[in-house]
């Protein structure tokens, strides 16, 4: 369903144990350890350069930061947040908690009124689609001309498919400045870590001390032994491609069990999840595929235009999708 199921990598699990004698409060900015690994990360893989001083923060996991950025941002109540046509539903939430109103978009809308906060998700979860960085630059003229913040998650970045995904504080996308944007990222996929509960959120630096002053007044506190672990993990591409071609190899075995049972899958080039069809209502689907002991998630449970299609996971272990796979085939 989208949980991790493969070991953390043990040099991972080496530094949170060497770091555990943390008898002094975290600071809300981080570790130096840890921003500077996070910059070098950005920079090598991502193609980013984002100051260690001033543009980066820690946080606990990615979910914390959907859920609460319109709140860390002071989104007034009764503003209207942007999020996709197709979502994970934390997004709708993080508004709901600010007291804001939501809608569901595609594409910039040519009224920003009362508008005051936009969520990307590339790849997309549920259904995998990627930006383009055409796509991401529209919304970024887009946000800077009407003063609305552009936020983007970013956690599936480094699981690119048919497409290699791009970032929206890319060169190509936001020129020499990253004013109006930000991004989110998380250790949780790429580096199996979801129960350390580890990412980031980096871009804009006036926008990156708003959020640092209501986290450090808070107590939004990653612990320093997870800290830690993310430089770890944030120094290493090993394990991350070792950990991409397990998914990918899965991802060919459900492709083509998949197909031979009839589904379509739209999208899905890049990201963790298959986004299937067979033309019907997604909950039939969710018990077609129960009744073979699989479980699937409805795709209505991420916006109205998914009411036909279920979200497949690609996390389950190696024997765990080669036995689904042996039931579609039957």
């Amino acid at each position: 369903m989208g949980t991790p199921v493969d070991p953390t990598p043990p040099f991972i699990a080496a530094a949170l144990a060497a770091h555990s004698n943390a008898p002094g409060y975290p600071t809300a900015l981080g570790t130096a350890e840890f921003r500077t690994a996070a910059a070098d990360w950005l920079q090598r893989r991502v193609g980013v350069l984002a100051s260690a001083r001033d543009a980066i923060l820690p946080t606990v996991g990615s979910k914390e930061t959907v859920a609460w950025l319109a709140t860390m941002l002071g989104i007034q109540a009764g503003s209207t947040v942007l999020i996709p046509e197709l979502a994970y539903p934390t997004y709708e939430v993080g508004a709901l908690l600010a007291g804001a109103l939501v809608r569901r978009v595609q594409r910039p809308p040519e009224d920003a009124a009362g508008i005051g906060l936009v969520w990307l998700n590339s790849p997309a979860n549920p259904q995998g689609a990627v930006l383009s960085a055409g796509d991401l630059q529209r919304w970024v003229v887009w946000g800077r001309k009407a003063a609305v913040p552009i936020v983007v998650d970013e956690c599936y970045l480094e699981l690119g498919w048919s497409v290699e995904p791009i970032s929206v504080l890319h060169p190509s996308v936001v020129g020499d400045s990253h004013a109006g944007v930000l991004a989110v990222h998380s250790l949780s996929k790429r580096s199996n870590m979801a129960g350390y509960r580890g990412g980031l959120i980096v871009g804009d630096p006036a926008l990156i001390q708003r959020i640092w002053n209501l986290r450090r007044h808070s107590g939004l506190l990653v612990p320093l032994p997870v800290q830690a672990a993310m430089a770890a993990a944030y120094g290493d591409d090993v394990h991350v491609a070792q950990q991409r071609e397990r998914y990918r190899a899965r991802r060919g075995q459900l492709v083509g069990a998949l197909s031979t049972a009839g589904f379509r899958i739209d999208h899905s080039e890049a990201g963790l999840y298959l986004w299937a069809t067979r033309h019907e209502p997604s909950m039939s689907t969710v018990d077609w595929f129960a009744q073979r002991g699989i479980l699937v998630a409805a795709g209505l449970f991420y916006g109205p235009t998914g009411g036909q299609h279920v979200r497949i996971a690609l996390t389950a272990t190696d024997e765990r999708v080669a036995a689904a796979a042996a039931r579609l085939h039957d």
